[in-house]
Parts: C-alpha cells; sequence; structure tokens
C-alpha cells in the first residue's frame, strides 16, 4: 500500500498539461484487435488501466508495444489460437469487456471471466450479451466466465435500456464486420463514442450518428490499420481545475477540449469562478468566496458522474448548502465517510447527498476507495488545515497520469511513500 502526504497551504498556480483520455484509450486500444498489421495509437496515458489493457490483448494473441512517445502499437493476427482472456487482468480492469466485440467479429469466439474494476455499482454486462444476442453470437454463463461464440455476426436493431458507454462501444465494434446494418438506439453520447468512432472510421468503418442516440454502422469484410491520436482526458482536465477552485489557486490547462467539459465549467461559473476558453485551453482563477450549488449526474451532455467525487469536496468548502444526486450509479458515496472523518457536514438518503459548506476541513489519515473517490480526498486535503495521509493511492494512479509530478508543478506539497 502506497500514501500520499498532502501539506496545504502553499499558492497554487502554473499550467498542467491535460493527458489523453484514459476512457478514449481503453476501446481504442480494443479496436487494435480489428485488422491485420500494425495500428499506433498515439497519446495514451502510461496509467495501471492502460498497461493492464495492453497486456489483455497480449493475452489474447496480440503484439503490444509501448513506445517512448506515448504511443502504443498493437497488430493481431486472425489466425491466432488464443480465445481466452487471462482472468487476473480481467478482474483487474471493468473495461476489460471491450475485447469481446472484436474478437467475436475478428475470430468467432471468445471466454471471458466477468469483469472487475472499481467497485462503486454492479455495471450489469447484460446489454452487451443483449446486443451480441441480437447479433446472433451464441451466449453460455457460468462458473464465473462468459463464453460466446458465432460463426457470423449480422446486423441488427438494438435498443439499450440504459446509455450505457461500455455497451455502445462494444456493439459498436462488432457491428463494424457484421453482415448488413446495425442501428444501436439510446446510445451512449460520451465524446469518447465519437473519438472511437473516428479512429475506427480511419480503419474503413462506415459510422454514422457517433456522438448521439442513434448510431448507424453498415458492416465491410475487413478493416485495416490506423494511426490516431486520443482526445484529451475531459476528467482529469475536470479534476484539476476543481482542484485549483478549492485550493483558490489560478492555473491554466493545455491540452483540452473545452466542448468536451461545459457540464463541469458551467457548475464553476455558477459557483463564482471565473474560467477562460481558448483554443486547446482553459484558465480558472481563484474565488476567495464561493457559493454551492445542486448537481444531478447524467450521461453527457449531463453532469459526469466520474466528477461527482470530486466537485462534492469542493461543496464541502463552498458558502451555503447543495444536493448531489447520483443517478448513474448506486453506490458512489464511497468518499463520504473519509470526507466526515475530515469534518465536512454531508448527510446521505439513498442516492441524494446533502452538503452543508464548511469554512475550513481538516487533515486527516484518510483512504481511497476508488478512482474519483482518491481525488476528491486529494481536493479535501488542499482545502483543509493541517496534513493528510491519503492511502489507497493505486486506485488514483488507475487514472490520472503522473498525478503527483503534475500536483508538485503547480506548487502542491506532496510526497508518496511507497
Amino acid at each position: 500500500m502506497s500514501d500520499y502526504i498532502i501539506t496545504p497551504g502553499s499558492k497554487i498556480e502554473g499550467i498542467v498539461k491535460i493527458s489523453g483520455s484514459k476512457n478514449a484509450s481503453l476501446p481504442i486500444l480494443a479496436a487494435g484487435l480489428m485488422s491485420d498489421g500494425i495500428s499506433v495509437f498515439d497519446g495514451i496515458p502510461k496509467l495501471s488501466d492502460t498497461e493492464n489493457m495492453a497486456e489483455l490483448l497480449r493475452s489474447v494473441g496480440a503484439e503490444c508495444t509501448r513506445k517512448p512517445d506515448e504511443s502504443i502499437s498493437i497488430s493481431f493476427a486472425q489466425s491466432s489460437k488464443k480465445r481466452t482472456a487471462d482472468s487476473e487482468l480481467v478482474n483487474k480492469l471493468r473495461a476489460s469487456f471491450l475485447i469481446m466485440g472484436p474478437m467475436l467479429a475478428r475470430t468467432g469466439r471468445i471466454r471471458i471471466p466477468l469483469p472487475g474494476g472499481c467497485q462503486i455499482g454492479a455495471r450489469p454486462i447484460d446489454l452487451h450479451l443483449k446486443g451480441f444476442a441480437a447479433m446472433g453470437a451464441k451466449i453460455k454463463q457460468g462458473h464465473g466466465y462468459v463464453d460466446a461464440k458465432c460463426d457470423k455476426l449480422y446486423g441488427a436493431a438494438i435498443y439499450l435500456d440504459f446509455p450505457s458507454v461500455g455497451a455502445t462501444e462494444n456493439l459498436m465494434l462488432a457491428a463494424c464486420l457484421a453482415d448488413g446494418e446495425t442501428v444501436i438506439e439510446n446510445a451512449a453520447a460520451e465524446p469518447e463514442i465519437a473519438d472511437l468512432a473516428d479512429c475506427l472510421i480511419k480503419m474503413g468503418a462506415k459510422i454514422d450518428g457517433a456522438g448521439s442516440d442513434t448510431v448507424h454502422i453498415k458492416g465491410v469484410k475487413e478493416l485495416y490499420p490506423c494511426r490516431h491520436k486520443v482526445i484529451p482526458d475531459r476528467i482529469e482536465a475536470g479534476t484539476f481545475l476543481t482542484l485549483a477552485a478549492a485550493a483558490r489557486g489560478s492555473i491554466k490547462l493545455t491540452n483540452v477540449c473545452p466542448g468536451h467539459i461545459k457540464p463541469i465549467t458551467a457548475k464553476l461559473e455558477e459557483m463564482g469562478f471565473d474560467i477562460e476558453a481558448g483554443d486547446e485551453i482553459l484558465s480558472i482563477s481563484p474565488c476567495e468566496k464561493f457559493k454551492s450549488v445542486d448537481i444531478k449526474t447524467l450521461p453527457y451532455p449531463g453532469f459526469p458522474t466520474d466528477m461527482q467525487s470530486q466537485f462534492m469536496s469542493l461543496m464541502s468548502v463552498a458558502d451555503g448548502t447543495g444536493m448531489v444526486v447520483e443517478t448513474v450509479f448506486e453506490n458512489r458515496f464511497m468518499q463520504v465517510p473519509e470526507l466526515l472523518r475530515m469534518g465536512a457536514k454531508i448527510k446521505i438518503d439513498g442516492r441524494t447527498a446533502v452538503v452543508d459548506g464548511t469554512k475550513k476541513l481538516s487533515g486527516a489519515q484518510v483512504k481511497a476507495t476508488d478512482l474519483r473517490a482518491g481525488a476528491a480526498l486529494v481536493i479535501a486535503a488542499l482545502a483543509a488545515q493541517g496534513e493528510s495521509v491519503i492511502g489507497g493511492i493505486e486506485h488514483i494512479e488507475r487514472g490520472y497520469e503522473s498525478f503527483a509530478e503534475k500536483l508538485k508543478k503547480i506548487g502542491v506539497k506532496i510526497k508518496t511513500e511507497r
């Protein structure tokens, strides 16, 4: 177990270069299974999640090489005989299920353990499996595994009961090589969906409507290798803006898509912060007294569930009372007991939390229980009086590249003990 030791009080200012999106990288790495030849994906952040995904691709027969320039090259021969995903890797990574669509489309068979990842909710895979079944796959579940087979996938009309990002990506990947046209309705509209589609289109796929609630995919006989750069990480950008807001700092973000994080910047502006946007640049100025707000997490373009924990830390030191309604995951208030240890005033009723702002939090020994809850504790530590020790930082390092180093560059006094 490793810890961050954070001492607040220093001036927070400077420039942060936002890394490539983790949530875009994972399905795009899976897309490397979709063609013969070598695809190169640029801007892939070096994180435990992306490295585990690369290792998972190797476990099913792909050649996967991390290069010094933040790129990963992938090649996968259809003749590979490996059809079972490594259970240890799958248990570490919820997104491991994203190899199911490409493997079915390319090889007609995949056996994969039920996936792991952050324990923030059920995140059922039923939507994925129903979609694959509609496309002609035969699915069996048992003994902790999913076994899927098909002679060929066929285009289908698929309606998702919930606009699941993972299901939309997985089915879109499979549909690219299916016979006929697939229509996915009530699809997720996140920027990461559009980025995956842009990558697949470069490979020769015929996709229309990605980034809207209805996606049309006309299957083609084969895809070709490509080179693609992933979009910037909107959640990392939102986290740093929220961190600067809580610490009353002034920072500039580069390599950012301002349009992708409008739901976050709109709430910060509502609280009283001054946000300036330019071409791939965002900056935030300090606000000594800022008011609380109400947030409700929703699929994109609503307020992202991946920013709920961080915003709760900011609301804990805001003026007034705010309400947080979590509609996406049923178990995403895991940061609350730790924030209470730091003096936050939060009451939970089901999926709703009421946050009463307080002037100062107190440094404490706390533990990250998942990725975004860990980021929330770092934000709270910077708004507190006294030193904080944050354990479980392996969760944080799943999703934030060089996090401690980036924090140091903007003035945060942080030490890592391993």
